[in-house]
Parts: C-alpha cells; sequence; structure tokens
C-alpha cells in the first residue's frame, strides 16, 4: 500500500517540478518608472543618432566583438527607425529632429512616382514595397505630429494613394509593384506590411478627414480581424502584429465592430504571452535549453508596442476596458525587460568602441538598427503610459 502511494507522490513531485521549470517558471520583470523608460528611449535614440551616416542612412548592423559595421541595408528598416526617430520628437522631444530629417532626405532622393502616386523605392534593388512606403508615410505624420508643419502634406497624399494602388478590394494589400511589368505583383503579400499601411491610413484620417481614407482602413481593419490570419495561413494566430495595434488604437475612436474587439482582445493575449515566456528566461546554459535565449530587442520591442497600441484602444472602447490592468502590467514587464538588457553608458566604456554601444542591444554580439527602433518606441509609449499622458 504505501509503494504505490509513494510512486504516486514522487510523480506529483515531479510533474511539479517540470512545471515549475517550464510553464511555470517564475517571470522576471524589473521595476521601471516613466522617467527611467524615457531616459533608456532617449539612449535608444542617441545610439541612432550617433551611427548614422553623413547621407542620412544609419548603420545596419553592428558586430561588437569585432567591432566592425556588417553589409547590408534594408529600406524599409531605414523608414522604421527614422519614424521612431519623430515618435520621440512628438513626444515632446525635437531634438531628434535633424537626423530624422536627414534620413528623411535619404528617402525623398530614392522616391519612385507613377501616374499621381509616390513610392520608396529601393536604391539597391529597384524593389517597390508597400512596407517601406507605409513607414515613410507614418514618419511624415509622426513629423506632422511633432511639428505641426504642413510642408509634406501634398508628399504624404502621394504615399497614401501608392499604397493604395496595392489594396484588394476585400482590404487586404499586395506587397510589391512590380516596377518593369507597372502592375502590382499578384503573388506576393507581407505579413508586415498589411498592418504598417493599415496604421498609415488611419493617422491619414487624423489630418485628412472626410478625403475617404477612413474607407480605406475600415476595409483593412476588417480583413485583418476576420481574414488574414486564414487567408495567409500564419502561424500561431493571431500574427503578433504591432502595427495592427497601432491602427486599431488610432481608430477605437472611430468605433471598432464586436470582430475587431474579440481580434483586439486575441491580440493582448498573444503579446501578453510572449511577453511572459520572455519574462521567465534566464542567460544560463540552462534557461537556454528549457526556455530559448532572450528575444532580441526587435522581437521585445514589437510586443510593447503592441501593448501600447492596445492600451489606446482600451481606453477608447468600454468593451476592452477590462484588459488594461494587464495591458499595464504586461507592458511594464517589457519595458523593465529592455531597460535592464540595454548597453548604459558605463558599460559601453568598456567595449572596443562606446559611441557603437551606448544605448544598444546586443543578440549574440550583434545589434541590428531596428533593435534600437522598436526598442525605442516600446520605452517612449510605457514612459507616456505610466505617466498617464496621452500617445502621439
Amino acid at each position: 500500500m504505501k509503494r504505490p502511494l509513494l510512486l504516486t507522490l514522487t510523480l506529483w513531485l515531479l510533474g511539479a517540478i517540470t512545471l515549475r521549470a517550464t510553464i511555470l517558471a517564475p517571470q522576471y520583470c524589473p521595476a521601471i518608472s516613466a522617467q527611467t523608460a524615457l531616459d533608456a528611449a532617449k539612449l535608444a535614440a542617441a545610439w541612432i543618432q550617433a551611427n548614422q551616416n553623413p547621407d542620412g542612412s544609419y548603420v545596419y548592423e553592428y558586430d561588437i566583438h569585432a567591432n566592425t559595421d556588417l553589409p547590408g541595408y534594408n529600406v524599409v528598416r531605414h523608414a522604421g527607425v527614422t519614424m521612431s526617430l519623430y515618435q520621440l520628437a512628438a513626444a515632446g522631444d525635437l531634438s531628434t529632429i535633424p537626423a530624422a530629417d536627414r534620413a528623411l532626405q535619404w528617402m525623398q532622393r530614392n522616391l519612385y512616382r507613377h501616374a499621381d502616386w509616390a513610392a520608396l523605392q529601393d536604391p539597391a534593388n529597384g524593389s517597390v514595397r508597400l512596407g517601406a512606403t507605409a513607414l515613410m508615410l507614418a514618419s511624415l505624420l509622426q513629423r506632422r505630429i511633432a511639428t505641426g508643419d504642413p510642408q509634406h502634406d501634398v508628399l504624404m497624399r502621394q504615399l497614401a494613394r501608392g499604397m493604395l494602388a496595392l489594396q484588394l478590394p476585400d482590404g487586404a494589400f499586395l506587397n510589391h509593384w512590380d516596377v518593369q511589368a507597372q502592375r502590382p505583383d499578384p503573388t506576393e503579400r507581407s505579413r508586415y506590411a498589411t498592418g504598417e499601411a493599415f496604421w498609415a491610413l488611419t493617422l491619414m484620417h487624423r489630418f485628412f478627414p472626410g478625403e475617404g481614407w477612413d474607407e480605406a482602413a475600415r476595409r483593412t481593419a476588417r480583413y485583418l480581424a476576420e481574414d488574414r490570419d486564414r487567408v495567409e495561413q500564419l502561424p500561431y494566430p493571431p500574427w503578433a502584429d504591432q502595427w495592427a495595434a497601432y491602427g486599431f488604437g488610432e481608430m477605437a475612436t472611430w468605433g471598432l465592430t464586436d470582430a475587431e474587439v474579440r481580434y483586439l482582445q486575441s491580440l493582448a493575449a498573444r503579446f501578453g504571452l510572449l511577453v511572459r515566456t520572455d519574462s521567465a528566461r534566464r542567460e544560463t546554459w540552462w534557461s537556454r535549453r528549457l526556455h530559448g535565449r532572450y528575444a532580441r530587442a526587435a522581437g521585445l520591442g514589437t510586443w510593447g508596442e503592441g501593448l501600447a497600441g492596445l492600451h489606446r484602444a482600451s481606453l477608447a472602447d468600454p468593451r476592452l476596458a477590462h484588459l488594461r490592468p494587464s495591458i499595464e502590467a504586461r507592458l511594464a514587464c517589457a519595458a523593465g525587460m529592455l531597460r535592464d538588457r540595454q548597453i548604459d553608458t558605463t558599460e559601453a566604456d568598456a567595449t572596443p568602441d562606446p559611441r557603437r554601444a551606448a544605448g544598444a542591444w546586443f543578440t549574440d554580439g550583434v545589434t541590428r538598427m531596428d533593435d534600437q527602433q522598436h526598442a525605442l518606441s516600446a520605452l517612449l509609449l510605457a514612459s507616456l503610459i505610466l505617466s498617464g499622458k496621452d500617445q502621439p
């Protein structure tokens, strides 16, 4: 009688230990204040500015062990990094505008024009992709928020029309304009660019109401909420799309459908799970075997951005209000982890080139410019939410 009982208790104990080490592993969420989050965001912006090239482009990747820049460039990430600098300016720090304007001039030199619209073209291969144009437009819209300067309003409308040249009747977007054939490529979509275009359209409606940008945005909102994961066969639905969260945060005051609310609820659960999972990771051999390595800053930052967008939606729609405490807790956790993993100025002094290290996040000794972009945005938005201020 004792032996079966002892065996049962042993199995229960082993099961409890296994759960504690895996699914129920304790989380580590470093405490963070609004000011500390803002300081970390500004330090990330300082890295971007210190690592900008004279022509307005940025250092793409840097290997801290070899103390060298790695080759390659990505025009979509160029636009995204520029957007984050303007986003910080829109929150009140205008010191980032000169660097962002240099990056904007780089984009203006690489415009593709067709009929009455414009798009951002990759100078390396001549491709014209939706994501690059959408984030260039988002950059200009953040600049408009920061400065009130209307000098780029004509260009913003041209870029928005360039995006609509790739929109399908159901609200989905194709990803690529075929320059040779002078038509959209019907075979290619992007799991990122649709959300980027959606957010840009919602911001266009803020500045240019009555021009129909909201109608185009609503078509895409329906597609994102009801069809995108299934049609595009994205893994682990809902796809953790922070750009969609930005867009729904902007359009929540217009009125959301029940399907859109359900989508945002599932998206909140998705981002929350991703942050919770990363909070259980440690920089040890055992933890890496069980839970994997830390998410790179570009990933953790996007989860923070997504939670911030959902927080904004929860303020506008009472059907989402019950999610606000958990959203705030997960966002604070993400911001705390980002700050904890960032190279500060003291740590940077021990590296071969402190200018290339201070304010950055490294994965296996390498940082990429969008690590700073997404972490900057997440920390900035977290600081605003922690201090009770409105997002730009």
